[in-house]
Protein backbone atom coordinates (compact mmCIF):
# COMPACT_ATOMS: atom_id res chain seq x y z
CA UNK A 1 0.00 0.00 0.00
CA UNK A 2 1.26 3.66 -1.12
CA UNK A 3 1.95 5.57 2.23
CA UNK A 4 1.23 8.99 1.86
CA UNK A 5 3.29 10.99 4.10
CA UNK A 6 1.54 14.38 5.37
CA UNK A 7 3.46 17.29 6.61
CA UNK A 8 1.47 19.56 9.12
CA UNK A 9 2.85 22.96 10.46
CA UNK A 10 0.51 24.63 13.22
CA UNK A 11 1.64 28.31 13.94
CA UNK A 12 -0.91 29.46 16.53
CA UNK A 13 -4.14 28.36 16.87
CA UNK A 14 -7.66 28.35 14.94
CA UNK A 15 -10.12 25.35 15.66
CA UNK A 16 -9.82 23.88 12.64
CA UNK A 17 -6.05 23.34 13.36
CA UNK A 18 -6.36 21.89 16.59
CA UNK A 19 -8.36 19.13 14.92
CA UNK A 20 -7.14 18.30 11.37
CA UNK A 21 -4.69 15.28 12.07
CA UNK A 22 -7.24 13.79 14.13
CA UNK A 23 -9.95 14.29 11.51
CA UNK A 24 -7.92 12.64 8.77
CA UNK A 25 -6.91 9.23 11.18
CA UNK A 26 -9.99 9.01 14.00
CA UNK A 27 -8.78 5.64 14.84
CA UNK A 28 -5.29 5.65 14.66
CA UNK A 29 -5.65 2.84 12.08
CA UNK A 30 -4.89 4.48 9.35
CA UNK A 31 -2.18 2.49 6.74
CA UNK A 32 -1.72 4.78 3.70
CA UNK A 33 -0.69 7.91 5.49
CA UNK A 34 2.28 8.93 7.99
CA UNK A 35 1.76 12.47 10.16
CA UNK A 36 4.44 14.83 11.31
CA UNK A 37 2.74 17.48 13.26
CA UNK A 38 5.44 20.71 14.54
CA UNK A 39 3.77 23.55 16.22
CA UNK A 40 4.72 27.03 17.86
CA UNK A 41 2.48 26.88 20.14
CA UNK A 42 0.41 29.74 20.61
CA UNK A 43 3.13 32.67 18.96
CA UNK A 44 3.56 32.54 15.38
CA UNK A 45 6.68 34.89 14.77
CA UNK A 46 8.27 35.41 11.71
CA UNK A 47 11.14 32.44 13.03
CA UNK A 48 8.67 30.49 14.00
CA UNK A 49 7.46 30.10 10.22
CA UNK A 50 10.83 29.49 9.30
CA UNK A 51 11.87 26.84 11.72
CA UNK A 52 8.79 24.93 11.37
CA UNK A 53 8.84 25.07 7.85
CA UNK A 54 12.52 24.06 7.44
CA UNK A 55 11.99 20.97 9.98
CA UNK A 56 8.81 19.98 8.38
CA UNK A 57 11.45 19.25 4.94
CA UNK A 58 13.21 16.90 7.24
CA UNK A 59 10.49 14.38 7.30
CA UNK A 60 10.49 14.15 3.46
CA UNK A 61 6.81 14.92 3.03
CA UNK A 62 4.67 14.12 0.51
CA UNK A 63 2.26 17.11 1.10
CA UNK A 64 2.26 20.06 3.50
CA UNK A 65 -0.48 21.85 5.57
CA UNK A 66 0.36 24.93 6.93
CA UNK A 67 -2.66 26.24 9.43
CA UNK A 68 -3.15 29.85 11.36
CA UNK A 69 -5.10 32.45 11.94
CA UNK A 70 -4.69 35.07 9.63
CA UNK A 71 -2.16 33.93 7.01
CA UNK A 72 -1.01 37.25 5.53
CA UNK A 73 1.09 37.49 9.22
CA UNK A 74 4.76 37.39 9.13
CA UNK A 75 5.26 34.03 10.94
CA UNK A 76 2.89 31.74 8.05
CA UNK A 77 4.06 34.39 5.57
CA UNK A 78 7.61 32.95 6.30
CA UNK A 79 6.45 29.55 5.93
CA UNK A 80 4.70 29.68 2.74
CA UNK A 81 8.31 31.43 0.89
CA UNK A 82 10.01 28.29 2.99
CA UNK A 83 8.38 25.81 1.03
CA UNK A 84 7.45 28.03 -1.94
CA UNK A 85 9.59 26.03 -4.17
CA UNK A 86 8.59 22.48 -3.52
CA UNK A 87 7.33 20.83 -6.06
CA UNK A 88 4.63 19.27 -4.04
CA UNK A 89 0.82 19.94 -2.69
CA UNK A 90 1.29 22.69 -0.53
CA UNK A 91 -2.32 23.65 1.24
CA UNK A 92 -2.84 26.66 3.26
CA UNK A 93 -5.99 26.46 6.30
CA UNK A 94 -6.49 29.44 7.81
CA UNK A 95 -9.52 31.93 8.86
CA UNK A 96 -11.58 34.86 7.00
CA UNK A 97 -8.91 36.95 7.15
CA UNK A 98 -7.25 34.17 4.84
CA UNK A 99 -9.32 35.09 1.79
CA UNK A 100 -7.49 38.38 1.33
CA UNK A 101 -4.18 36.69 0.06
CA UNK A 102 -6.09 34.15 -2.31
CA UNK A 103 -5.53 35.31 -5.39
CA UNK A 104 -1.94 35.38 -4.27
CA UNK A 105 -1.68 32.13 -3.33
CA UNK A 106 -3.16 30.70 -6.04
CA UNK A 107 -0.48 32.66 -8.39
CA UNK A 108 1.86 30.52 -6.17
CA UNK A 109 0.36 27.30 -6.65
CA UNK A 110 -0.77 26.89 -3.23
CA UNK A 111 -3.97 24.91 -2.27
CA UNK A 112 -6.16 26.93 0.42
CA UNK A 113 -9.05 26.38 2.65
CA UNK A 114 -10.48 29.33 4.11
CA UNK A 115 -13.54 28.67 6.96
CA UNK A 116 -15.43 31.37 7.42
CA UNK A 117 -16.82 30.53 10.68
CA UNK A 118 -13.57 29.62 12.13
CA UNK A 119 -14.06 32.83 14.78
CA UNK A 120 -11.22 35.01 15.79
CA UNK A 121 -11.11 34.65 19.98
CA UNK A 122 -11.39 37.54 22.34
CA UNK A 123 -8.18 37.85 23.34
CA UNK A 124 -8.13 40.76 26.01
CA UNK A 125 -6.79 40.18 29.23
CA UNK A 126 -9.18 41.65 31.39
CA UNK A 127 -11.84 39.00 30.26
CA UNK A 128 -9.53 35.89 28.62
CA UNK A 129 -8.51 33.50 30.54
CA UNK A 130 -7.00 29.80 30.42
CA UNK A 131 -10.68 28.69 30.82
CA UNK A 132 -12.58 31.62 29.07
CA UNK A 133 -9.74 30.32 26.23
CA UNK A 134 -10.51 26.57 26.54
CA UNK A 135 -14.79 27.02 26.62
CA UNK A 136 -14.48 29.08 23.45
CA UNK A 137 -12.59 26.70 21.66
CA UNK A 138 -14.47 23.59 22.71
CA UNK A 139 -17.95 26.04 21.50
CA UNK A 140 -16.19 26.99 18.57
CA UNK A 141 -14.99 22.87 17.66
CA UNK A 142 -18.74 21.84 18.27
CA UNK A 143 -19.90 24.67 15.80
CA UNK A 144 -17.32 23.61 13.05
CA UNK A 145 -18.23 20.12 13.56
CA UNK A 146 -22.06 19.67 13.24
CA UNK A 147 -22.21 21.84 10.59
CA UNK A 148 -20.20 20.45 8.03
CA UNK A 149 -17.05 23.19 8.27
CA UNK A 150 -14.89 20.19 9.47
CA UNK A 151 -15.97 17.46 6.85
CA UNK A 152 -15.23 19.60 3.96
CA UNK A 153 -11.51 20.53 5.28
CA UNK A 154 -11.17 16.56 6.01
CA UNK A 155 -12.52 15.69 2.44
CA UNK A 156 -10.97 18.38 0.61
CA UNK A 157 -7.46 17.11 2.62
CA UNK A 158 -8.53 13.11 1.17
CA UNK A 159 -8.70 14.10 -1.93
CA UNK A 160 -5.08 15.18 -1.63
CA UNK A 161 -4.18 12.05 -0.38
CA UNK A 162 -5.95 9.76 -2.66
CA UNK A 163 -4.56 12.38 -5.89
CA UNK A 164 -1.02 11.25 -4.62
CA UNK A 165 -1.78 7.79 -3.77
CA UNK A 166 -2.40 7.18 -7.98
CA UNK A 167 0.02 9.45 -8.87
CA UNK A 168 -2.33 12.08 -9.69
CA UNK A 169 -2.43 16.00 -8.15
CA UNK A 170 -5.29 17.98 -6.65
CA UNK A 171 -5.17 20.67 -4.65
CA UNK A 172 -7.78 22.45 -3.20
CA UNK A 173 -8.58 26.44 -3.20
CA UNK A 174 -11.83 26.97 -1.68
CA UNK A 175 -13.59 29.57 0.66
CA UNK A 176 -15.82 27.74 3.35
CA UNK A 177 -18.78 29.45 3.52
CA UNK A 178 -22.30 28.80 5.34
CA UNK A 179 -23.93 26.75 2.48
CA UNK A 180 -20.38 25.01 1.21
CA UNK A 181 -20.36 23.71 4.80
CA UNK A 182 -24.03 22.89 5.31
CA UNK A 183 -24.16 20.76 2.45
CA UNK A 184 -21.27 18.61 3.48
CA UNK A 185 -23.13 18.02 6.52
CA UNK A 186 -25.59 16.79 4.58
CA UNK A 187 -28.29 17.22 7.05
CA UNK A 188 -31.81 14.96 6.58
CA UNK A 189 -34.64 17.37 9.08
CA UNK A 190 -34.61 20.11 7.69
CA UNK A 191 -35.07 22.02 11.05
CA UNK A 192 -31.13 20.61 11.91
CA UNK A 193 -29.99 22.37 8.71
CA UNK A 194 -31.94 25.44 9.67
CA UNK A 195 -30.53 25.78 13.05
CA UNK A 196 -27.05 25.01 11.50
CA UNK A 197 -27.00 27.46 9.20
CA UNK A 198 -27.91 29.99 12.15
CA UNK A 199 -25.04 28.41 13.98
CA UNK A 200 -22.62 29.26 11.15
CA UNK A 201 -23.49 32.48 10.79
CA UNK A 202 -23.26 33.02 14.03
CA UNK A 203 -19.83 31.86 14.24
CA UNK A 204 -18.86 33.62 11.66
CA UNK A 205 -20.22 37.14 13.08
CA UNK A 206 -17.96 36.76 16.31
CA UNK A 207 -14.94 37.83 14.60
CA UNK A 208 -16.19 40.58 13.69
CA UNK A 209 -17.09 41.88 17.38
CA UNK A 210 -13.89 40.54 18.27
CA UNK A 211 -12.15 42.51 15.81
CA UNK A 212 -13.64 45.60 17.28
CA UNK A 213 -13.27 44.36 20.89
CA UNK A 214 -9.37 43.96 20.63
CA UNK A 215 -8.57 46.70 18.17
CA UNK A 216 -10.72 49.46 17.48
CA UNK A 217 -11.90 50.11 20.82
CA UNK A 218 -9.54 50.78 23.71
CA UNK A 219 -11.64 52.09 26.57
CA UNK A 220 -11.62 49.21 28.83
CA UNK A 221 -15.12 49.57 29.67
CA UNK A 222 -16.23 49.47 26.58
CA UNK A 223 -14.10 46.35 25.21
CA UNK A 224 -14.43 43.75 27.86
CA UNK A 225 -17.98 44.05 27.36
CA UNK A 226 -17.74 43.48 23.40
CA UNK A 227 -15.56 40.52 23.01
CA UNK A 228 -17.76 39.08 26.25
CA UNK A 229 -20.51 39.48 23.90
CA UNK A 230 -18.78 37.36 21.19
CA UNK A 231 -18.28 34.50 23.14
CA UNK A 232 -21.82 34.49 24.12
CA UNK A 233 -22.82 34.41 20.79
CA UNK A 234 -20.31 31.42 20.10
CA UNK A 235 -21.88 30.15 23.14
CA UNK A 236 -25.39 30.08 21.27
CA UNK A 237 -23.36 29.11 17.97
CA UNK A 238 -22.88 26.25 19.96
CA UNK A 239 -25.90 25.31 21.43
CA UNK A 240 -27.86 25.47 18.08
CA UNK A 241 -25.39 22.91 16.66
CA UNK A 242 -25.92 20.82 19.25
CA UNK A 243 -29.33 21.27 18.94
CA UNK A 244 -29.53 20.46 15.22
CA UNK A 245 -27.09 17.16 16.04
CA UNK A 246 -30.10 16.04 18.70
CA UNK A 247 -33.16 16.60 15.99
CA UNK A 248 -31.03 14.09 13.07
CA UNK A 249 -30.49 11.68 16.48
CA UNK A 250 -34.30 11.73 16.93
CA UNK A 251 -34.31 10.78 13.42
CA UNK A 252 -31.56 8.19 13.30
CA UNK A 253 -30.23 9.93 10.60
CA UNK A 254 -26.86 10.83 11.47
CA UNK A 255 -24.44 10.92 9.17
CA UNK A 256 -21.46 8.82 9.65
CA UNK A 257 -18.23 8.85 7.31
CA UNK A 258 -15.46 6.96 8.46
CA UNK A 259 -12.18 5.90 7.46
CA UNK A 260 -10.87 1.97 6.36
CA UNK A 261 -7.59 1.21 6.87
CA UNK A 262 -6.78 1.45 3.38
CA UNK A 263 -8.50 5.09 3.58
CA UNK A 264 -11.09 5.28 1.88
CA UNK A 265 -14.54 7.06 3.35
CA UNK A 266 -17.25 4.75 4.33
CA UNK A 267 -20.59 5.99 4.90
CA UNK A 268 -24.09 5.15 6.70
CA UNK A 269 -26.97 7.36 8.02
CA UNK A 270 -28.58 4.32 10.96
CA UNK A 271 -26.93 4.24 13.49
CA UNK A 272 -27.31 -0.07 13.77
CA UNK A 273 -26.82 -0.21 9.95
CA UNK A 274 -23.27 -1.59 8.59
CA UNK A 275 -20.79 1.33 6.78
CA UNK A 276 -21.30 1.12 2.86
Amino acid sequence: MVEVRVGLAKLGNIGTSSMLDLMLDERAEREDIDFRVLCSGPKMRKEDGKELADKLQGFDPDLIIISSPNPSTPGPTAARETVSDLDIPRVIIGDAPGTRIKDDLEKAGFGYLFILADAMIGARREFLDPIEMSLFNADLIKVLSVTGAFRVVQEEIDKIISAEKTGNSYIPQLVVDRDTAISAADFENPYARAKAMAAYEMASKVADLDVEGCFQVHEESKYVPIVASAHEMMRSAANLADEARELEKSEDSVLRKPHADDGDILSKNKLMESLK
